[in-house]
């Protein structure tokens, strides 16, 4: 297994928050996987990811800003987050077992519906369920709506809100 971060099946345009998500889902898969500490993440993709070009991808530019925000706040909140991700998977299938791209996208998107209340829930669905296809098949995407969903709800969170 590497630890470059993964980087998606397609080219669709973005807006800055939605690169910074995409770059966020990248740096926490990259701290997953290659063991790297946050400053050292965090340093290395405002250094050569955000909005550049790495090994013949170009990266969107992105709101480095919110980028951090997200990163940080995976960290920080994590022993909050991973149990509430783990209740909205499926019995057989607890977090430890799914895939560590996966994994990146539903701790960006949890921590965002939990702490993030300023940000609806719909857009903030919307987005990772996007960054689940660019990487996934159709069945990943549908269970990351579906696990992202169960957490909003949890959470209390009003899915109805547009903005």
């Amino acid at each position: 297994m590497t630890d470059t971060p993964p980087i998606p099946n397609n080219s669709r345009p973005a807006n800055q928050r939605g690169a910074a998500r995409l770059a966020a889902v990248q740096a926490l898969y990259q701290m997953d996987v290659g063991r790297q500490t946050l400053e050292d993440t965090l340093a290395q993709f405002s250094a050569f990811h955000l909005g550049r070009e790495l090994e013949g991808e170009q990266y969107l530019p992105a709101d480095a800003d919110f980028f951090g925000q997200i990163v940080r706040g995976v960290t920080k909140n994590q022993l909050e987050i991973d149990p509430a991700i783990d209740k909205a998977l499926a019995d057989d299938w607890p977090m430890e077992r799914i895939d560590s791209t996966l994994r990146a996208i539903l701790r960006a998107a949890a921590f965002e519906l939990l702490r993030r209340r300023d940000i609806p829930a719909r857009v903030v669905i919307t987005e990772y369920v996007d960054v689940a296809r660019a990487f996934f098949e159709e069945d990943a995407s549908g269970m990351v709506n579906a696990a992202l969903d169960s957490i909003a709800r949890t959470a209390g969170v009003d899915l109805e809100k547009k903005s």
